[in-house]
């Protein structure tokens, strides 16, 4: 279920909690990398720096775009402001992208000139405390993500992950360059760097496009909108459900099925008390209904 135990009010503040440590925790990463590729010369390290950067980048574009996403509507956008989110995605997609052809001259530079890699233990200390802090990072993220549904927190996140195991790669390239002279293991490390960014780029812009797209909910979601829709003791049946989501917002519009004959009134209320169980499942959602009489629907069908 979406958002099941959270106000929207709840919601924010998580989000905004969560973009402040990613912002925290990549310029940390900076700072760290710098002083490992400074003194190693590694180009693994430095194509962790450099998606350091980007992340930094990323992180205070999602920074400022989540508390603009999460500003109520006004008359010029109704339906609030949570695609804001979805273009910061975009934005993230290109920056990543721009990193990687950069890392690619880097790359060739060093199959070209190897070099054996200086200081690997001041290198190897700093890509396992990155880890560490991005390891923290990823589990909060998660656990931001999983309560507010938020896909510029999870597109965030899902990079962060991605670069857990980067940093992992980077490590293990510093213990073959530094202690066994694998002189390529260094520039294959980093090539491997600029595959990972490019995957990040394609992830985060399909996310981000599904958002602009209105694409629906998944299909688990949809059932159980359905499943508590039907719930009712009065509603027969449902049809042309439609659901997307907007930031922190999710719509869920249908026609709602009732028995021929019942008052104006009764078709609100039971319409009301259908609202009333979507909420409780996702507070977030706002949800439009349009009553049908039951032999209307049929003879559309036919």
């Amino acid at each position: 279920m979406n958002n099941n135990s959270m106000t929207k009010e709840q919601s924010e503040v998580l989000l905004k909690r969560a973009t402040t440590a990613s912002v925290g925790v990549a310029v940390t990463l900076i700072g760290l990398k710098t002083w490992g590729y400074i003194d190693s010369g590694s180009v693994a390290i430095f194509g962790t720096l450099l998606d350091s950067f980007m992340d930094s980048l990323s992180s205070i574009i999602i920074f400022i775009a989540v508390r603009f996403s999460i500003t109520p509507a006004d008359d010029d956008h109704r339906f609030g402001h949570g695609k804001a989110e979805a273009i910061a995605g975009l934005l993230q997609a290109f920056i990543i992208t721009a990193t990687s052809l950069l890392l690619v001259y880097e790359v060739f530079d060093k199959i070209k000139n190897p070099q054996i890699i200086g200081k690997t233990e001041i290198g190897l200390g700093i890509i396992i405390a990155s880890i560490i802090l991005t390891l923290l990072l990823v589990l909060y993220q998660r656990y931001v993500a999983k309560k507010t549904k938020s896909i510029a927190i999870e597109a965030d996140g899902m990079h962060y992950t991605g670069d857990i195991l980067l940093n992992i790669g980077v490590a293990i390239a510093l213990v073959l360059g530094g202690y066994f002279n694998m002189i390529y293991a260094d520039p294959i490390f980093g090539a491997i760097a600029c595959f990972y960014l490019l995957h990040s780029a394609w992830e985060v812009f399909k996310a981000s496009t599904d958002v602009l797209m209105d694409k629906e909910m998944d299909d688990d979601e949809k059932k159980n909108i359905v499943s508590i829709i039907k719930s009712h003791e009065r509603v027969i049946d449902i049809h042309e459900l439609r659901t997307r989501s907007s930031g922190l917002n999710i719509f869920i519009q249908f026609h709602l099925d009732l028995e021929r004959g019942i008052s104006l009134y009764d078709a609100h209320t039971i319409s009301d008390q259908v609202e009333d169980s979507l909420m409780e499942a996702y507070p977030t959602a706002e949800i439009f209904i349009h009553a049908d009489p039951e032999e209307i629907t049929k003879d559309r069908v036919e």
